[in-house]
């Protein structure tokens, strides 16, 4: 064997690389250059060569019986003798090399796997193993007899490298390799040894050391896969082992082209084990025509698998598992809890599939209905599954999004396939499962499945939850962990009205505990505010309480909250029996109480305040307590007599057995309403009376005087005894009760109320005096602040016997009696009332105090009071006369003689206006006694004088009483007075006293009104006449310069006041004068103003104030006002009328060039009636620092708001557009923003000078010349030409302004000149441009394309008259072929801009397609055609004679083109095929009096029932026996009628406009399955054809498939092919016998014995018993 190897390998060295041979070989270096690029380029990595291996180990061939298995073996043993640091040895246990083999691997893309890849081939081209190359530069192979190796580098003989083999002689051996792979096994046949570069030792190593163990997953051949190093000392190991093993368990799917199985993988790894289930689908899909590449020429379908991981996936470490195999790992990660393998195309780094390949598309497109069909079998495989088990293999749904955004579309296609798929597990009340699609199927909060949970174990029947209008969703499944699978699915929750539904519609209230009830209660609770609120929850019976005959009942949540009534929660256990028994006396409460054991449950409720919190809130539950429901009886109280009575009786016996606390007794006692001695209820009171009878107050006060003010007598009923809720109440007890706590009073301990009575307006008794005065002094004991309009009553009452009579207490007196005789000497023209003690049998003294209060005078003091209070009233009723007041001013002096102080006597009368003055009737302390100290100050001010006239000179003798009495004696500095009494004539003011008025001012601190008023009278003297102080100056040397500028300013006269009034600066300065600098500077500066205004500004003082300004501002301080009104002020006359400085300019001429575009304000310096001549010139300096502009740089702003283009640009030269642009410039060097009018006004002219003309800046582009592919001509480019090389340095300010400075950006005004253009080299030039700016036109409609013509000319036409490409010529005639005149980059280029198609582009934007009518083709709107692929409907529509329904498709005689390609392309255009489009109408109306009832066996059969048995008994659909009985039944049951007229089905299609089309078809069997009624059509005998007879087997089919089949509609057509059998052979015997069996079905025993026991044709009862037993 191994000399005829060699013997091979020296043939192929000496023919193919013409080694030994004479000759060169010519094509050795290009075969060279050719291997070493392919080598070098074709994969990234050096993982890439361990794939090839592994992937040229999976396609060997291997000998029958053995495990074919890889083993890869690194050791730094050399036994190749290159000196390679580590050598990597590939163990195959293959049948070895064949010829071919060698053959291939010595040659480039000559492999033996070419065209063999649907023989399951999956390596590529046979480049493969040149990739160990890149690792190794002598690569060795030792396999049947071959000992063979390769050099990277040029064989010496034939300058060939990589694949010129080359025969091992000595090293190394077989036995060298032996021995490494171990003596004791048996070498594999097949053995490549790599001896390692270098630089590739550590990379190889960590790729050998990362091996996926989910590597042979994909793999049919290989089972075994090992990673090992040969290394003397194992901890010096730099390899990662692992060994990796797989085994299967088929199971092949008959209903599809599908096989799945079960994989096991394990893998050992440094002495641990991994091992996990992998559940395969493995699916085979037709290749679409569209998606064939030449790659894959052979290969008819595709073969996808998917994996399913069942545990936790095998993995090495941290790294991320890839998700895309191509028979072997990707680097494709994709965030599936699945792996997707098919036989993908794959980049030359194997990293990723080709995502724009046809091939792998079409693969990609395939994976969601292989998805689908794993997914369901899945879910559904195992009938005897239980339920829990289900929701674990939803964990396989992509719901994450992919970390490959490319394979989001496989991702929404297995979603929208899964939407539409009966699949997720639904509740059930039998073992029977449920499946719906995910948007029929709802969730439950894990809060209510707890509750139906405890319900169950309690009893309660909830029957089918799915009874409420929704399938609920797997309790098993509805868990919180499968929160983003359901999400996925578009699982949603159950609406709020689905939970009121299942409580009231289970029954669960009122039949589970208190505590689940209590449960349910605070579900609602937890969900109220955003989910139950405003729903149906409120109307259900919900809240339990108990009725008035003591019966638990329910309301809902709308009644207890809007009713009047109220429930009530007793707040203490112990008082529930008590306020249940009372409730029943107080029916106008309206209050009902929680039962006693939901009470009793609350209280140990773990959510208990939330949930009372709750019923407070929205169910208007009230807290109880005998407190709070004493108040609610309170307030319900009316005038029924008995309750009231009740009530109180209901206080006293709380209050006996302490159910209420004294204060809150308090308080119900308080609100209680009362019965008066008339018998009414009286619910507002002030005070209670003790009843009439016996009492003291009737004695003093008579009958009760304070009815008005609220105060009742009590009504005898309250004495009686009584029995309330069980409860009996003595005589007496409850008077007293009333008395303790309504405190029901007499005197002397009645609070009076703040009102008057009667019996003290007369004289009273002495006994009910001293009972007055005893009332009286109980209160004051007990601190109670008498009521004023009882006091006053008793104060102003004439009830007490004075001196004089009787009297009111407060004008009686009682004192010793000293000052008594006294006063009435001294005073002989006031009577004193004194009081009788003797008649009061000198008992008074005891109740000083109480007279006190009351109004009794005790004191000197205030009988002088009462003297001076009488002598008032008689001032007030002009009765005091002059002789009276000499007789008061005597008494004041006889009390100082006699040593009493006067001063009660003096304070009485001194504030009254009764003494005369000059100016009228005043108070004393008004009034002044004129003297020569008041001379001056008499001239200024108008003073009140004694009037010594009316009284005469001998007042004045009684100075020091007047004095006392207030009466101003002398002038004593009372400045105060003289401003208090300020008069201004313009004569009275003299020298002395305008001093006066500088003293008054200086002397009083607060004279603000003062100074105010003196600030608008002209009192001071100045040059100018008298001038108010705010317009006169007070001359001062340092700005008399100004005097000369301005005229006619107001200065103190100094000569007037002499040097009087120089000591009075500061108090001149109060009055407004002006002195200082900074007033006189404001002052000047106002006169300046006002001279602005007016205009009056001459020459002559413009440039006077700018000589004083001169001066002034080189002084300190510096007259502000003045010169920031010089600033501010217009006063300086320019060429655009008056300006303030800041907004003039003085000229020049560097302003020359700017003139023609901007209106400029010049100051006008011509020597004109207005101009201010030359020499203004002369102040450059001053008019500078006042803010005039004097030099252009500084200028700008008035550039930028004077702007003003002429009409004609050709005016504008280049010098002034440049000198604008450095305006700009020196703008943008301040600020960012221009004003608001200058974009407007600089881009709305066109003044800037173009290629194409005159633009606007926003028109035109700045050329660059670095811009190679666009000409000046080719648009509107600034003209360089004419604006120099000056104008590029402006690129800042024109992008700013508007204009386009980057060429690449001006591709829409280019294109906007384009169609100016004529020439197609330009136009060329110009679309590659666009092309590379990648412009869209906004019109795509419009004429954008240049057509050129045999002329040199051509035409524009619009991109909708052209296509790309038309290699069928089919638009020829009718559009421009742009292939024609333009190159392939450009025509791309029309393509993304203009839209331009190519002919399957064009076809797909029709909005009419063909069809055929009365032999003429017409065009038809595409939603009222249809493509025919139900040929049995396209019969029934085409009888509808109004139209055409079907595409037109051309005659054989035309180009051929298949009927598939055409209802391919119709259908990418949106034709609609009729199966698809059409609408069946199943209504069907019948009335039983037009049918006639035939037999049951003249239509269903035995062989019809043994054919749906047997095949309801198909264990592939396991469905139980009593199941498929039940099924059978319905079939039993029906009754069979027979009609004449037409049994048909309705067909409708929906057209454009809103139309629709119907036709009808006749079915001749209708089985109405809920009514158990089976209709037929009478057929005339025995059937008279074969159509009849097999239309009628049809029809029969599928209805009684359809109807017994309704929950499995994916099983319908089958049972129904099997029954249209059926009935063609009349159901005979031994023909249903034969069709079961070809089938592969059976009837089991228990189906037979059911038929035996059934009978067709039987009685109703009979009937009934088999439903029973089914």
């Amino acid at each position: 064997m191994a000399a005829a190897a060699r013997e091979h390998v020296e043939k192929i060295r000496r023919e193919r690389y013409y080694i030994g041979r004479v000759e060169q070989n010519p094509l050795a270096e290009d075969m060279h250059q050719a291997v070493n690029y392919l080598s070098q380029e074709l994969y990234s990595k050096d993982v890439h060569f361990l794939m090839e291996l592994v992937q040229n180990a999976e396609d060997n061939e291997y000998p029958g019986g053995v495990a074919p298995s890889l083993e890869f073996l690194v050791t730094s043993n050399d036994i190749t003798g290159s000196g390679a640091s580590s050598t990597l040895l590939i163990f195959n246990n293959e049948k070895g090399f064949s010829k071919s083999n060698i053959e291939s691997i010595c040659r480039v893309g000559k492999s033996t796997k070419k065209g063999n890849r649907d023989k399951g081939y999956i390596g590529e081209k046979g480049i493969g193993f040149k990739s160990v190359f890149l690792i190794s530069s002598q690569p060795h192979i030792f396999s049947s007899g071959y000992q063979i190796k390769f050099n990277e580098k040029p064989c010496a003989e034939c300058n060939i490298g990589y694949i010129v083999p080359e025969w091992v002689e000595s090293r190394p051996s077989l036995s060298d390799v032996k021995q490494i792979y171990g003596c004791s096994k048996n070498l594999p046949a097949t053995c490549i040894i790599l001896p390692l570069k270098d630089e590739k030792v550590t990379a190889v190593k960590q790729q050998l050391s990362s091996l996926h163990p989910e590597m042979l997953l994909f793999l049919s051949k290989i089972r075994q896969l090992s990673v090992r190093e040969d290394n003397c000392n194992p901890r010096g190991s730099t390899v990662s082992e692992i060994a990796i093993s797989s085994e299967k368990n088929y199971q092949i799917r008959k209903n599809m082209h599908a096989e799945s199985y079960t994989l096991h993988l394990s893998a050992q790894e440094d002495g641990n084990e991994q091992e996990c289930g992998y559940y395969m689908w493995r699916q085979k899909f037709p290749v679409k025509p569209e998606n064939r590449v030449d790659k894959r020429t052979e290969i008819d379908e595709w073969v996808i698998t998917l994996a399913f991981p069942q545990d936790e996936r095998l993995s090495r470490g941290n790294e991320l598992s890839p998700g895309v195999y191509a028979f072997l790992p990707t680097e494709m990660v994709t965030n599936f809890p699945f792996i997707i393998q098919a036989d993908f195309l794959l980049a030359s780094s194997r990293e990723a599939i080709l995502f724009d390949s046809p091939w792998n598309k079409g693969i990609l497109e395939s994976v969601p209905s292989a998805f689908l069909n794993a997914f369901v079998a899945l879910v559904k495989s195992r009938a005897d599954a239980p339920a829990m088990s289900l929701p674990s293999m939803f964990c396989f749904l992509p719901v994450n999004p992919s970390l490959i955004p490319l394979l989001e579309p496989v991702r929404s296609g297995i979603k929208d396939k899964v939407l539409l798929e009966s699949i997720v597990p639904c509740e059930s009340h039998t073992s029977q499962k449920i499946f719906c699609k995910p948007g029929a199927v709802a969730r439950l909060k894990p809060t209510f499945w707890d509750i139906l949970g405890k319900a169950r174990e309690s009893g309660v029947d909830l029957k089918n939850l799915s009874t409420h209008g929704t399938y609920i969703l797997s309790s098993h499944f509805d868990k919180s962990t499968h929160n983003s699978v359901l999400a996925f699915l578009g699982v949603k929750s159950v609406s709020s009205e689905w939970y009121a539904k299942c409580i009231e519609g289970s029954n669960l209230l009122k039949e589970v505990h208190e505590q689940l009830y209590l449960e349910i209660i605070s579900f609602v609770v937890d969900n109220w505010q955003f989910f139950f609120s405003g729903t149906n929850m409120l109307s259900i019976p919900l809240l339990k309480y108990v009725d008035r005959n003591n019966v638990i009942s329910f309301w809902s949540i709308s009644r207890a909250s809007q009713s009047s009534d109220r429930l009530c929660l007793v707040s203490e256990k112990k008082y529930i029996s008590w306020l249940i028994s009372w409730n029943q006396e107080f029916l106008s409460s309206r209050r009902f109480f929680l039962p006693p054991t939901t009470q009793t449950a609350l209280e140990d409720f773990p959510r208990k305040s939330t949930v009372i919190q709750w019923l407070h809130r929205h169910a208007n539950v009230e807290s109880a307590s005998v407190y709070s429901y004493g108040l609610t009886v309170v307030s319900s109280l009316n005038t029924d007599r008995r309750p009231v009575i009740a009530f109180a009786h209901f206080l006293y016996h709380s209050s006996q057995k302490g159910h209420l606390e004294s204060y809150n007794l308090a308080d119900l006692c308080r609100v209680m309403p009362v019965i008066d001695s008339y018998g009414n209820v009286v619910k507002t009171r002030s005070s209670i009376l003790v009843p009439a009878k016996g009492s003291k107050w009737i004695e003093l006060i008579g009958t009760n005087p304070w009815t008005n003010e609220n105060y009742v007598e009590l009504h005898a009923d309250y004495k009686s005894a009584g029995c309330f809720a069980g409860n009996y109440t003595s005589e007496g007890q409850l008077l007293s009760f009333i008395k303790t706590q309504l405190h029901a009073s007499d005197v002397p301990f009645i609070h009076p109320p703040n009102a008057s009575f009667p019996t003290v307006s007369s004289p009273l008794t002495v006994g009910n005096a001293i009972l007055l005065l005893q009332w009286i002094q109980n209160l004051k004991t007990r601190r109670v602040t008498l009521p004023a309009r009882f006091l006053s009553c008793v104060q102003q009452g004439s009830w007490l016997m004075t001196s004089v009579g009787y009297k009111p207490p407060n004008e009686s007196f009682l004192s010793n009696s000293e000052w008594s005789n006294l006063l009435q000497d001294g005073s002989s023209f006031v009577d004193i009332p004194m009081i009788d003690q003797q008649f009061y049998q000198n008992k008074l003294h005891e109740y000083k105090e109480e007279l006190k209060e009351i109004g009794v005078r005790f004191e000197f003091r205030d009988a002088s009071a009462y003297i001076g209070s009488r002598l008032m009233s008689m001032a007030a009723s002009n009765m005091l006369t002059r002789e009276n007041v000499y007789a008061l001013l005597r008494l004041i002096r006889f009390l100082q003689q006699k040593v009493l102080s006067p001063s009660e006597l003096i304070n009485h009368v001194k504030d009254a206006r009764w003494m005369k003055s000059t100016l009228g009737y005043m108070s004393p302390a008004s009034c002044i006694v004129y003297d020569s100290e008041w001379a001056v100050a008499s001239c200024i001010s108008n003073q009140p004088f004694l009037d010594v006239k009316f009284y005469g000179e001998d007042i004045l003798a009684y100075k020091p009483e007047l004095k006392l009495l207030g009466v101003l004696v002398g002038f004593e500095n009372n400045y105060q007075l003289v401003i208090d009494n300020f008069k201004f004539s313009s004569a009275a003011v003299t020298c002395d006293a305008t001093v006066l008025i500088l003293k008054c001012i200086r002397y009083v601190s607060s004279c603000d009104d003062f100074l105010k008023k003196l600030k608008e009278l002209k009192w001071l003297k100045t040059s100018m006449g008298f001038r108010a102080p705010n317009e006169s100056f007070l001359l001062e040397p340092e700005w008399e310069c100004l005097l000369k500028v301005f005229d006619g300013i107001p200065v103190v006269d100094v000569g007037f006041y002499e040097s009087k009034i120089s000591s009075y600066k500061e108090e001149l300065k109060k009055t407004g004068l002006i002195i200082r600098f900074e007033e006189a500077s404001k002052a000047i500066g106002n006169i300046f103003k006002k001279m602005v205004l007016k205009s009056s500004l001459t020459k002559v003082t413009v440039l006077a104030l700018l000589a004083s300004y001169r001066q002034l501002r080189k002084q300190s301080p510096i007259p502000v006002e003045l010169f920031n009104g010089m600033r501010n002020e217009k006063w300086l006359r320019t060429s655009l009328g008056f300006r303030s400085p800041s907004d003039a300019i003085l000229y020049d001429e560097e302003w020359k060039s700017l003139s023609p575009i901007a209106d400029l304000p010049f100051i006008n310096d011509d020597d004109s009636h207005d101009g201010l001549s030359k020499e203004i010139h002369g102040y450059k300096h001053e008019l500078k620092g006042l803010g005039v502009t004097t030099e252009v740089k500084d200028g700008a702003r008035f550039v930028i708001s004077g702007l003003n283009f002429p009409k004609h640009p050709v005016n504008i030269s280049a010098a002034t557009v440049l000198s604008l642009l450095r305006s700009i410039r020196s703008w943008l060097a301040c600020t960012t923003k221009f004003p608001k009018d200058f974009g407007e006004r600089i881009s709305s002219c066109r003044w800037l000078r173009t290629t194409l003309g005159y633009k606007c800046p926003d028109e035109s582009i700045l050329f660059d010349r670095k811009q190679s592919y666009i000409y000046k001509e080719d648009g509107p480019f600034i003209d360089e030409s004419f604006y120099g090389s000056e104008i590029a340095s402006f690129k800042d300010v024109l992008a700013e302004i508007g204009a386009i400075v980057d060429v690449r950006s001006g591709h829409g005004l280019i294109a906007q000149h384009l169609r100016n253009h004529k020439d197609s080299a330009t136009i060329s030039r110009i679309y590659m441009y666009l092309k590379e700016c990648n412009w869209e036109p906004m019109d795509k409609k419009s004429d954008w394309i240049w057509i050129p013509n045999e002329r040199e000319s051509g035409s524009w036409v619009s991109p909708r008259s052209c296509v790309l490409h038309d290699p069928d010529n089919l638009f020829s005639r009718q559009l421009h072929v742009l292939g024609k005149y333009y190159e392939g980059k450009l025509l791309d280029f029309f393509s993304s801009a203009f839209g331009s198609k190519n002919t399957e582009k064009l076809l797909s934007g029709c909005v009419k397609v063909p069809v055929c009518v009365d032999g003429k083709i017409i065009l038809s709107q595409k939603e009222d055609v249809f493509i025919p692929d139900d040929l049995l409907l396209k019969d029934l529509f085409d009888k509808f004679d109004k139209e055409s329904f079907f595409i037109w498709y051309p005659s054989c005689s035309l180009p051929s083109v298949s009927l598939a390609r055409l209802n391919n392309i119709y259908g990418s255009i949106g034709v609609r095929a009729i199966s698809k489009a059409v609408e069946k109408n199943n209504s069907f109306t019948l009335e039983d009096r037009s049918c006639r009832k035939v037999d049951q066996r003249e239509l269903l059969s035995v062989g019809l029932l043994q054919i749906v048995l047997a095949f309801l008994a198909d264990p592939a659909l396991d469905i139980s026996i009593e199941e498929r009985h039940r099924m059978v039944s319905w079939l039993l049951n029906v009754v069979v009628l027979e009609t004449d007229r037409p049994i048909t089905v309705g067909y409708r299609v929906n057209l454009s406009g809103g139309r629709s089309v119907d036709v009808k078809a006749s079915r001749m069997l209708r089985w109405e399955r809920v009514n158990a009624k089976l209709y037929t059509q009478r057929r005339n005998g025995a059937a008279s054809c074969y159509k009849e007879k097999i239309v009628f087997a049809t029809n029969f089919a599928d209805e009684i498939a359809q109807g017994l089949l309704f929950e499995m509609a994916d099983q319908i057509t089958s049972l129904a092919e099997l029954i249209k059998i059926g009935s063609l052979v009349d159901f005979q015997e031994a023909a249903v016998e034969y069709l079961l069996r070809s089938r592969n079905l059976q009837l089991f025993p228990e189906d037979e014995a059911f038929l035996n026991a059934a009978s067709l044709g039987q009685s109703p009862c009979k009937q009934k018993f088999l439903v029973s037993y089914a």
